[in-house]
């Protein structure tokens, strides 16, 4: 006879499947569109820009890639295998850019870099030089925008490079140094092969990151995927034809999950490998190494921050007036419901793994996890078409309505916050109760203690932390989310991402920089949440 327990995990399948449906319906919606017909528009497309998209896509990705693979190979090496001194600081200062949303960065190093910016003008000044003697390239092209993602996605590298680093065999390293091999070429001939699982796995939410990109390349009008179906949606004002430009980049979509799947897969746990003696570096050579550390900190993260803390001091009227309090509050009510409401899904789906951890569950729980690859602008137009389909038919059946109920609301712009973060929210959730043993669980149920009670007197206070993690993870990105808030959001319902987005596009970044500010600060938030829980490397020098 099953127990009450078991009664219960069975009834929660439920909630799970109904999950891992609303999830999944933006794919099936995008999927689906590629049977429909295509329009005279969607012709247009493929004649004349659907290449031009494809190639500016995929060069992008290869570009940005190549950069972040550069910057967070050569970190995670320095900081995982070596030894100076302010490295255990660097180790945690190599992830702030990740509090620097991407289009901030560009709007920064456009506003600085331009013709007639505080930087080019002041060496003009210095030089004595006049406006046609000394202009820089223009930043605003592909190759700039590759430059500008890699110096806030590479952490995504670094992270994983660090670690693979940290816990390499120290054997077979030595062995290497031992037949004569120097640091370098025993990089290149151990520790490197060793950590390609990370690097590839690293690689792979890099170039996620960058497929769903749009602030970045719809500000330097670089034409890809995400560009093309946001001018297509509201520019021509073809549904159909945004959808089928979103099932093209939901085949990228699934390549890249399949590769990071892959390496997942084949990934080897070293954390009980002795790793070998760290390199010590001294005089140039540790010089050097902190350099090459301190540069990406600078670029990605110092030198916008403290712009636009600069702009904001400048400009403190825009900061204080009640249209900056009113986005604040949206942003912040919008962002904590978000988090609250992902979190509590994940939960659920962390406690229906806990109870029935059947092929089912995690069949279930894998489908509601998606969301993380699927990029903001995909999510929008893949909502909007079966939502505004069901808003039709009330508005035709109910008379009473005189408006779309869900297209446009707050509800709709929380239903794809909950597709694209629920992965975020349930990973800190799951790895929570991980660590609460199941002995525990029973050894309450034989003291007759419900399930009710299990939650509330034991699993909760236990999972406080982890809850608390995914709420902030949560609460963070939905701050700075901008395509698919940027198209779902009511009318007149504007937040600071949505602020920042519009006045940099006029060329006001000045009046925008209050707002960007506290993007980037709240930003901080999880990075230092990251550096608290992550898991500690070999202590072989502290530096």
């Amino acid at each position: 006879m099953p127990t009450p327990s078991q009664q219960a995990s069975g009834l929660l399948v439920l909630p799970a499947l109904f999950v891992a449906a609303l999830v999944s319906l933006p794919i099936v919606v995008t999927l689906l569109s590629l049977a429909q017909p295509a329009g005279p528009i969607w012709e247009h497309l493929r004649d004349t820009v659907l290449n031009e998209y494809l190639l500016n896509t995929l060069a992008l990705m290869m570009l940005t890639g190549g950069f972040s693979l550069l910057l967070g190979v050569s970190t995670g090496w320095l900081i995982g295998a070596c030894q100076f001194r302010g490295r255990a600081t660097l180790s945690w200062l190599l992830m702030l850019p990740l509090a620097s949303p991407a289009y901030i960065v560009a709007y920064v190093y456009t506003d600085l870099l331009e013709v007639s910016g505080p930087v080019q003008t002041m060496l003009r000044s210095w030089l004595s030089l006049g406006i046609n003697d000394l202009q820089f390239p223009p930043i605003r092209n592909l190759t700039g925008a590759a430059v500008l993602l890699s110096l806030v996605l590479y952490p995504y590298i670094y992270l994983l490079c660090r670690n693979s680093f940290a816990g390499r065999s120290g054997v077979q390293f030595d062995a290497a140094r031992v037949l004569g091999h120097g640091p370098f070429s025993a990089f290149f001939r151990v520790a490197l092969p060793a950590a390609r699982p990370a690097i590839v796995g690293g690689l792979a939410l890099v170039l996620m990151e960058t497929l769903a990109d749009f602030g970045v390349v719809s500000y330097f009008s670089v034409p890809t995927f995400s560009t093309g179906i946001f001018r297509t949606w509201l520019g021509l004002g073809d549904p159909q034809a945004a959808l089928k430009l979103a099932s093209l980049m939901l085949l990228f979509v699934i390549v890249l999950v399949g590769l990071e799947e892959g390496n997942r897969r084949g990934a080897v746990d070293r954390s009980d490998i002795a790793g070998a003696s760290q390199i010590k570096l001294t005089g140039v050579r540790a010089f050097v190494a902190i350099a090459a550390c301190v540069l990406p900190i600078v670029l990605g993260f110092v030198i916008p921050a403290m712009t636009l803390a600069i702009y904001a001091a400048d400009n403190m009227n825009a900061v204080t007036q009640a249209k900056f309090t009113q986005l604040a509050l949206n942003s912040l009510l919008l962002a904590m419901a978000a988090g609250v409401g992902v979190t509590l899904i994940a939960w659920v789906l962390a406690y229906v793994k806990r109870l029935h951890p059947t092929p089912l569950t995690h069949g279930l729980i894998r489908v509601s996890t998606l969301g993380y690859a699927l990029p903001g602008i995909l999510l929008a137009v893949a909502l909007l078409k079966p939502v505004g389909a069901f808003d039709t038919w009330l508005m035709e059946t109910w008379s009473v309505l005189s408006k779309p109920l869900l297209s446009g609301s707050l509800f709709l712009l929380l239903y794809a916050y909950v597709c694209r973060f629920l992965t975020v929210a349930y990973q800190s959730v799951d790895a929570g109760f991980a660590g609460i043993s199941h002995d525990i669980d029973a050894a309450a149920r034989t003291l007759g203690t419900t399930t009710s009670e299990m939650i509330r007197k034991i699993h909760f206070p236990l999972l406080r932390p982890s809850i608390f993690a995914a709420c902030l993870l949560v609460f963070v990105d939905v701050m700075r989310e901008l395509p698919a808030t940027l198209i779902l959001r009511p009318f007149n319902f504007d937040t600071l991402a949505t602020q920042v987005y519009r006045l940099a596009s006029d060329e006001r970044l000045a009046e925008a920089s209050g707002a960007a500010l506290l993007i980037v600060i709240l930003g901080v938030l999880p990075v230092v949440l990251l550096q608290r829980t992550k898991p500690r490397a070999p202590q072989a020098g502290n530096g």
